[in-house]
């Protein structure tokens, strides 16, 4: 069984069985006492693949040209059925979502992306010349010396 389906694998083989004796997704989930949805389901998947139903499948990834022309075919008026049984999909909402990303996004959409967060790129600091560089260390033994100095006149004692 699916990992995220609320039916049991006897619940699910049961509905299957009932599924080949002409009920409806309805009548079987009123017989059996189970949810509505998760029996529809099901039985789009039966009505897909027969008893392959209750076989978990791999998931699979598709790739750029397989998802544009199943979209490019099911805006034009195809079912989504036709053609999750053509490309074996795992089932018609694939093709739906698909459709509905190719719509908001275009084609892009569609593309594989890299998971994760994305790579940090660390600039690297543009090199000084070498006036700027001495500046900087004339500025440090500046305060260097000026902080001794402090240093200095805290340690001696007092004038009078």
């Amino acid at each position: 069984m699916y990992r995220n389906s609320t039916l049991s694998h006897a619940e699910a083989g049961s509905a299957v069985e009932m599924f080949e004796q002409g009920f409806t997704a309805r009548s079987v989930s009123l017989t059996l006492s189970l949810h509505g949805n998760s029996v529809q389901m099901l039985y789009q998947r039966w009505q897909l693949r027969g008893s392959g139903a209750l076989m978990t499948r791999e998931r699979r990834q598709y790739d750029f040209d397989t998802k544009l022309t199943v979209v490019r075919r099911h805006i034009k008026g195809e079912s989504a059925r036709s053609l999750c049984e053509e490309f074996e999909l795992p089932s018609p909402t694939t093709v739906s979502k698909w459709a509905v990303i190719y719509r908001r996004d275009g084609e892009d959409g569609l593309r594989p992306r890299r998971r994760g967060r994305p790579p940090t790129v660390r600039a690297d600091p543009p090199a000084e010349s070498e006036l700027e560089t001495l500046r900087k260390e004339n500025e440090r033994l500046r305060a260097e010396v000026a902080y001794l100095g402090k240093l200095r006149a805290l340690r001696s004692p007092p004038r009078r």
